[in-house]
């Protein structure tokens, strides 16, 4: 076995993942000991079975049901307790419980009511060691049946029984790719070398008797590839013949179609054999990136990525919602039967490798807009997710709180190795420091925004950022005092801040290390959405007096000739409409600044929390602003919140102010400053812009559906609005198109 650092060796950890199930999910636990008769019901020889089933739930939660003696029965909730939970959601291959349920929550089950009065203390491996009256022993009826209620979050290394049963000392729980070549060595992401698997404390090899191109096609979807290549063998066994090996899994026999090397069929290497690999060599295997992890560029242009699915809202790379693309529209897709074989299908088409995870229930945020498809059942070896097949959507099938999502296997590229943040009060804190060269050094704060800093965070693998900060003099715990990043410019989606503008030659006004640039990250964020159907519902255009503008003439929410207007005589026209802002994110929205800060404005009798929260604007057909109007946040607060949400923020009584996620803040076209000034403009076609959170100043997930856009036509008496939508709802062709349309040429919405 040979030994070689592990910071060039590309490996993959044993995926949390399991294959989701809409009704019923089956586990399987692991073998436990036989407990005394006095104490504890006798356990059965075989592993206990074990699921979650009724409705309606999600898949973390459910009726609990035991499979014993061939039967499946429930659990009765007399003495039921939240350690007894944990014990059951252990057994499923989940971290702990949140909860228990009593009196059927999720319904009635059917046949044997299996357990009475069960007593764990918490630490049990299996429901069966715990005290109860034993088995079948019950005074209940199905009215009393207990459900339970699990952390969404995976045990490492669980292994769900309707993906592999293997025998624990041999459950292989990480792989790598071992370089051989020198260059291959210091070049990320490495994709070519022996496939090792870790066994007790070191690496072992796998015998290539058999291998096949779908065991190659495994292993490289774990790895974060999408696709395999052809290795030199030849080359290879030259090499090899010269090395000790050790031969830890004789033979491999992958559908081509598993998340993970444990997920298919393995033969073990016998502990006694003299000859584990007669005739064979370590298995080698070669695959290939995906556009986003390529060095060279001409292969990226000839590698295209699918332009008809798309992810949103992640905080890390390969991570997020999953979208389509129909009619030149982009929507969700509903989470009904989804699992890794979909989700995987997914990633590949997206240039990544298998899927890490499956997610349902709009765990990555919601969508908006329509939701396409419903009860997708890949196989796992469609190009794309639209050859797989499905169900249309009809409106009471799905909502977007179903939203299906993903996380991707992506290559391992050490870019975590080249940054740090220091000084912080928790590791998702601090000072940024990277490293240029051999040199540790701070990063100029100066032009320092919410954008560079979530590269960092993504680089950093610690969620989205939730403050860029510019002076970081009370997280001097570093003796680094040297600048050696400035200028930094990032559009928002890099990988590594190596990869955002910078000046070749540090130049920073503030170089002192207090002045040096920091962030917070946070697993979660918000997500800010305007419900651009309601806009073009409720838009008019009122000639407002101008005694009736005094107070918004004071909160500069007209045009600047208004200042030249005749006071208070004559009239300002001014383009309404209503904005409904959902927040769609996982994290609450709040103002930037603490209530402190915030500036009364006597004249209406209310706080402004944000300067400037929206701007609207009117644009001509080459993008130059004919109008503006602004709105300052003088009130975020939840108007109203789908079904199960509460609301949270309210603006009176000087009362918090935020929008809580599933709410949305209704700004009435009847309120005051909730209007563009168009007095001074003429006649013709124009685009109506609307942009929530412009200067970004409040972190969000995802920026890019900030915006909205309506084509206007405008015949100096009557407004029409049409074609209104999100900024990243439509396809590129057909956003070209709108940015093109000459108007109407009529008053009718064709």
């Amino acid at each position: 076995m040979q030994s070689v650092s592990d910071h060039v060796l590309q490996w993959a950890p044993l995926s949390l993942w399991f294959l989701y199930k809409h009704i019923t999910l089956l586990y399987l636990s692991t073998p436990t000991p036989s407990p005394p008769p006095s104490t504890s019901p006798q356990p059965q020889t075989e592993r206990l079975k074990v699921r979650l089933a009724g409705y309606p739930r999600k898949h973390n939660e459910g009726r609990i049901e035991l499979f014993y003696k061939g039967e499946w029965g429930t659990i009765c909730d007399d003495d039921f307790s939240i350690a007894n939970a944990h014990v059951l959601c252990r057994q499923m291959g989940f971290v702990s419980a949140t909860g228990w349920t009593h009196s059927a929550k999720y319904g009635k089950g059917q046949g044997k009511i299996w357990l009475d009065n069960v007593m764990c203390g918490g630490g049990e491996k299996s429901i069966e060691l715990c005290k109860s009256r034993g088995w079948g022993n019950s005074d209940c009826t199905h009215d009393e049946d207990a459900g339970v209620v699990c952390k969404d979050e995976r045990i490492p290394g669980f292994v769900d029984s309707n993906v592999i049963d293997v025998i624990d000392e041999n459950k292989i729980e990480e792989v790598r790719l071992r370089p051989v070549v020198a260059m291959a060595k210091k070049k990320m992401p490495i994709t070519e070398g022996v496939v090792e698997v870790k066994f007790k404390d070191g690496w072992a090899q796998i015998c290539d008797i058999g291998w096949t191109i779908k065991n190659t096609r495994v292993v490289c979807g774990m790895l974060g590839f999408p696709h395999e290549r052809k290795v030199n063998k030849n080359f290879y066994k030259l090499y090899l013949e010269r090395q000790k090996n050790y031969f830890h899994v004789h033979s491999v026999a992958c559908l081509g179609t598993e998340v993970h090397l444990a997920a298919c069929p393995l033969e073990f290497s016998k502990p006694n054999a003299t000859s584990a690999c007669s005739g064979g060599m370590p298995a080698v295997v070669s695959c290939m990136p995906g556009p986003l992890f390529m060095q060279n560029s001409g292969l990226k242009k000839k590698l295209k990525i699918s332009s008809n699915v798309r992810l949103k809202g992640g905080a890390r790379v390969g991570e997020g919602r999953v979208e389509v693309l129909k009619d030149n529209e982009w929507g969700t897709v509903c989470d009904d039967r989804w699992n890794l074989l979909s989700a995987s299908v997914v990633c590949r088409e997206l240039g990544f490798g298998s899927a890490k995870e499956a997610l349902t229930g709009g765990r990555l945020g919601q969508g908006m807009g329509p939701i396409y498809m419903n009860e997708v059942k890949c196989l796992g070896q469609e190009k794309s997710i639209m050859n797989c097949p499905f169900k249309n959507i009809t409106s009471e099938d799905c909502q977007h709180m179903e939203d299906a999502a993903v996380r991707c296997n992506v290559p391992y590229m050490g870019l975590e190795n080249t940054i740090r943040i220091v000084g912080g009060r928790s590791t998702y804190e601090g000072r940024v420091e990277v490293q240029v060269g051999s040199k540790w050094g701070t990063v100029c704060s100066t032009g320092w925004t919410t954008k560079e800093a979530m590269v960092v965070c993504r680089q950093l693998g610690l969620g989205y950022s939730m403050h860029a900060i510019t002076e970081t003099w009370y997280w001097d715990s570093s003796n680094v005092t040297e600048m050696v990043m400035s200028g930094v410019k990032c559009t928002g989606s890099e990988m590594s801040l190596s990869q955002c503008q910078h000046h070749k030659t540090v130049s920073c006004q503030k170089a002192a290390a207090k002045f040096a640039a920091g962030v917070i990250c946070s697993e979660t964020a918000s997500d800010l959405v305007l419900n651009a159907s309601l806009v073009q519902q409720t838009v008019y255009i009122e000639d407002r007096p101008l005694h009736m503008l005094y107070c918004a003439a004071e909160e500069d929410c007209l045009s600047k000739s208004a200042a030249k207007a005749n006071w208070p005589y004559g009239h300002r026209r001014l383009l309404r409409f209503s904005s409904q802002i959902h927040n769609i994110g996982r994290a609450d929205f709040k103002p930037k600044a603490g209530r402190h800060s915030w500036v009364w404005h006597a004249c209406h009798g209310h706080y402004h929390s944000m300067d400037i929260f929206t701007h609207y604007d009117l644009l001509n057909a080459n993008g130059t602003k004919v109008a503006e109007g602004h709105k300052a946040s003088f009130c975020l607060e939840d108007t109203d919140c789908q079904e199960g949400v509460s609301k949270r923020y309210e603006c009176a009584n000087f009362g918090d102010q935020g929008i809580t996620v599933g709410c949305w803040d209704l700004y009435r076209h009847d309120i005051d400053c909730q209007w563009i000034d168009i007095t001074d403009v003429k006649p013709g076609n124009y685009i109506l812009q609307v942009v929530i959170n412009p200067n970004s100043e409040v972190a969000e997930s995802d920026f890019t559906n900030n915006g909205m856009k309506c084509n206007c036509k405008y015949d100096g008496h009557r407004i029409w609005l049409h074609n209104c939508h999100i900024g990243d709802a439509f396809s590129e062709e057909a956003e070209r198109r709108f940015e093109k349309y000459p108007g109407q040429l009529n008053n009718r919405i064709s």
